[in-house]
């Protein structure tokens, strides 16, 4: 399987107060991808592989098939964006993996996300 530029990955991450419980080391976090089709052709996007770690340096894998319970197809100049969430025990950590993707000619392909942080915004007195 080859790395692509033919699409590029952009991420924004929320912390969920609302949902979080620090006493009980629960902290929510959302996050916001959008993915863009920068090819000439269709593309699909078939499974993710998650690499989180918290804080403490612990690491929990998730893989699986598409996002948010979709393969979505992605037309040439087009883009879709989906928000999802991770559980953590630490108010801080990060995120990273890659889409399995696959061509309109049938060619699969990989797409990096970049590592990205999920922390609780730092309040400055």
């Amino acid at each position: 399987m080859i790395e692509s530029p033919r699409v590029c990955i952009q991420v924004q991450s929320a912390y969920v107060a609302s949902q979080s419980s620090p006493d009980e080391n629960r902290y929510v976090f959302a996050y916001t991808i959008t993915v863009r089709n920068l090819g000439r052709s269709r593309v699909q996007l078939l499974g993710r592989y998650w690499l989180i770690t918290n804080g403490n340096g612990h690491e929990t894998e998730v893989q699986g098939e598409g996002v948010v319970g979709e393969q979505p197809h992605i037309e040439p100049g087009g883009e879709f964006q989906y928000t999802s969430g991770a559980v953590m025990e630490t108010p801080m950590g990060t995120m990273q993996g890659h889409y399995e993707m696959i061509d309109s000619e049938g060619e699969a392909f990989r797409v990096a996300i970049p590592v990205f942080r999920l922390a609780i915004p730092t309040h400055i007195h």
